[in-house]
């Protein structure tokens, strides 16, 4: 009886061992793809928060006609930043979790949504008549708030990848960490209000406005450290 009690408590200590190697190991690849991950996009973050930042800034002086310009080119570098982001997951594989091709393809396709969803602004942006003050602004407005609702589809299309162990992974990456709160995510909270109007030579009102924001990313972002 006791050699059998011996047997079975180095047979529970070997069972111990193998799930502590096990769980190191899944760490490891956990690791491994937050890193791919990460490195892949830490200058899609940089930039889409600095387009986003851009989409914000009133300009003294400048003209409804520059106004469009700046903004077609801020919204065309969120739609790239967004598909170098689904493609830097894509490219990761599926991350070792639960369901985790299904946590990389949702997020995968999101994204690309997100980034179309962009050009799809940018091309409404383009098309209004800036010679129209009152037109230009309620077309801005409108702007505004399609960029806020893609900067909120681009935080959930990430959010998955935010969470449990993949979560934990993510915050160690430096490529996740772009000097805010909520690192691996643009940080995007478009807020669609510049007050000033085209006749002032500034933003109109409801031109899109974006301030970063611990979200994701917009952008997309990955993880709370």
């Amino acid at each position: 009886m006791k050699k059998r009690l011996v047997t079975v408590s180095a047979l529970g200590a070997l069972l111990a061992l193998a799930a502590v190697g096990c769980s190191a190991d899944d760490s490891a690849k956990l690791d491994g793809w937050a890193k791919n991950v990460c490195d892949s996009a830490r200058d899609p973050i940089a930039q889409s928060r600095a387009a986003l930042a851009d989409t914000g800034n009133v300009k003294e002086g400048e003209s409804p006609v520059d106004l469009q310009k700046r903004l077609s080119t801020d919204l065309a570098t969120l739609a790239a930043t967004n598909q170098q982001l689904a493609d830097a997951v894509q490219k990761a594989g599926a991350p070792k979790v639960d369901d985790g091709a299904k946590v990389q393809q949702d997020a995968v396709n999101e994204l690309k949504q997100v980034a179309q969803g962009y050009l799809d602004a940018q091309k409404k942006l383009e098309g209004l008549a800036s010679n129209d003050q009152a037109k230009f602004a309620d077309g801005l407005r409108s702007v505004g708030d399609q960029v806020q609702r893609l900067s909120g589809v681009s935080t959930s299309a990430l959010a998955g990848l935010q969470s449990g162990d993949l979560g934990d992974a993510i915050k160690k990456q430096p490529g996740c960490k772009a000097g805010s709160a909520d690192p691996g995510v643009p940080a995007t909270d478009p807020s669609g209000s510049a007050s000033a109007s085209p006749g002032d030579g500034a933003a109109p009102s409801g031109s899109p406005a974006a301030t970063g924001s611990a979200a994701p990313s917009g952008s997309p972002s990955p993880a709370k450290s």
